[in-house]
Formats: structure tokens, sequence, C-alpha cells
């Protein structure tokens, strides 16, 4: 069975009015459809979100309106979310599965990021994904405090590693020292290191092993029943080698744009399709490049606004692309028939 926390995750933008807003209508519109493409579940307010320029209580309220809306649908069919995954989980004779909620709650601040998973619990949140504190680029030690301080808030944690963009890496023996405390469980990995993120991997087959026979817990006590640990992919181009290698999912950019074909590469490669999920990662490659062809999410919300899922506005520092730039995505969208 796949861990409670695999699949394909969207990292969903933050549609801005021309007000300068939350365009609240727009951010409705754009989870249905990410519900209609049979995601597994959906990331708001992480930085594809804008996270740096939205405020406390802006955050709350998206996390509230994601929520509403991925709930609306599980109930709407009577129990069951709509999309292409309800249809093949029922073809299955699985259970139909709602489409989760990973809240961006991280902070590099353990006091702010308290008061973000509060209101990410508060609204209904599945899970919260914590990235780790940048800029203060605190030691491994001051990591596993953070973590740990968090995880006692009782919201499920997903750990973020993207050293590029924090400054610090989160080495292997402290994310598996971490991952015995049962709030926390999984990682977001977008190191860019294959051979770091195999080493989790690996890792994390001796600590489910471990756990599921009542290893100890981090802070003390035991974990009842199986522990698992959820692996997924933080960079759209690394996913088929990250499952290849035992990883569950992806947490995308990309799907923004095209949820259902990679819903679609996400479940082949879940059930060792590897030559068929292949075949959906060459045909987007380029996408993924293009997507990062300046500052994520510049390029992913200039698409996005063009084929009318959310206007075009950013917040400032973030801004609208380069005028080669708008050009050159053109001709991606052009390319992949976007528009």
């Amino acid at each position: 069975m796949p861990r409670k926390y695999a699949g394909m995750w969207t990292a969903i933008v933050t549609p801005f009015s021309q007000a300068g807003g939350i365009d609240e209508e727009a951010l409705r519109r754009m989870v249905k459809r990410q519900i209609a493409g049979g995601v597994s579940g959906i990331v708001p307010v992480g930085t594809t979100g804008e996270s740096p320029t939205t405020t406390t209580e802006e955050d709350a309220r998206i996390f509230e309106i994601v929520v509403e809306e991925t709930r609306k649908a599980f109930e709407k069919n009577n129990g069951s979310s709509i999309g292409e995954q309800t249809v093949a989980d029922g073809a299955r004779g699985q259970p139909p599965k709602k489409v989760l909620v990973m809240a961006g709650a991280g902070s590099n601040s353990t006091h702010e990021a308290t008061e973000y998973i509060k209101n990410a619990k508060k609204a209904g949140a599945d899970c919260c994904l914590i990235v780790s504190p940048y800029y203060n680029k605190p030691t491994q030690k001051g990591l596993r405090l953070h973590y740990l301080a968090l995880a006692k808030l009782g919201l499920p944690i997903i750990v973020y590693n993207i050293k590029g963009r924090t400054g610090v890496n989160i080495e292997t023996d402290t994310l598996m020292e971490i991952a015995r405390h049962p709030m926390i469980v999984g990682v977001k990995e977008a190191s860019g290191d294959m051979g770091q993120i195999k080493e989790v991997l690996r890792r994390r087959e001796e600590l489910e092993k471990d756990m599921s026979f009542g290893g100890s817990v981090a802070g003390g006590g035991l974990q009842n029943g199986a522990k698992e640990f959820t692996v997924l992919s933080g960079d759209d181009g690394l996913t088929l080698e990250v499952m290849r290698n035992g990883g569950d999912g992806v947490v995308s950019v990309a799907g923004n744009l095209i949820p259902r074909e990679l819903s679609e590469m996400v479940k082949m490669a879940s059930t060792a399709d590897f030559e068929g999920a292949a075949k959906v990662n060459e045909k987007f490659a380029r996408l993924f490049k293009d997507i990062f062809v300046e500052t994520n999410p510049i390029p992913v919300k200039y698409i996005a606004s063009r084929m009318g899922l959310c206007g075009p506005a950013f917040r400032l520092p973030m801004c609208e692309p380069e005028e080669k730039t708008k050009a050159y995505l053109e001709e991606t969208m052009k390319f992949y028939e976007l528009i």
C-alpha cells in the first residue's frame, strides 16, 4: 500500500487581484482544477505561492479556502473526490481518497512557525510543510530542536530540505533522528543531490523497520504501530529518478499547469510502470526546465495567467518576467499547446 502522504502534490500559486489582495475566486477555481486533475494533494502558501509576501492572516484564509474546496469535492460525491483519481481507485476496488492539504507553515523563527502551524491545524489541513530555517543558518542541533518543538503541536510535518534557498542542508543523520518522532512523517527533498536522496531512501527502510517493532521515539516514548516516512521529490525533473529509487512522489511546480499528466506519471511510477512514466517524463522535460528560466514562481505564474487560470499579478520583490523571458515562455506554451 502507498504511504499516506505519497503521490503527486501541487505547490499551488497564490492568485492576487489587481487591487493587491488574494483573488479568492481564482484560488477556488484553481483548487477545483487540481482536484479534477487527480492530484493526491495541494500545497498552499509554499515558496511557489509567494509565501514570503503574504501575511499571517492571508495565509490562514488561504488554508481555509483550500481545505474547504477539498472537503466540498469529497462530500459532493458521496464521500468521493472528483476526477480521474477517484475513478481509478474505484476500479481497483479501493475506497476513494480525499485530496489532502499540506499547508506551507515554515519560518526561520520557531515562534512564528508555531503560529502558522496552529492556523493550519485550525483550518483543517492534513499536514504541514516546514522548510528548514533560512538565512540564520542553524546548526544541526538547532534544526533538531526546531523540528521537535514544532512536532509537539500535533499536526503531521513534512520536512522541507532545500539548501539552495536556505543556506543549510539537513544532514541525513539529523533527518533520521527527528523522523523517529510520530508527527514527523516525511521529507520533501529538494537538495538536488541524488546521492543524499538515495541515502535518505536507504535509511528510511531501516527506520521504518525499526520503528514498526517499537523503536524509541525522539523525545521519549514509543511509536505505536508501523512508522511511515514519505520521501517526496522537490524537483519535477528528478521525480522519476527519485521514484525509481523508492521515492513516493513529488511536490510539483509544473502541476499548476498539467496536474492530470503528472498525476498519471506518478501513478505509473508507483506501480513500477517506469517505461510509461519515462514517456511522460521525457515529454515534459522541457517544461520542467523552462519554468525555472527565472526565479520560481515567476515563469509558472506567468504561464498560468496566460492559460487564464489566474491574473498576472505578483507581489514585490517577485515581478513579471523580462520581455525576453515572456517571448521564450510563449514558445514553450505553443510547444505544449497550453494556450
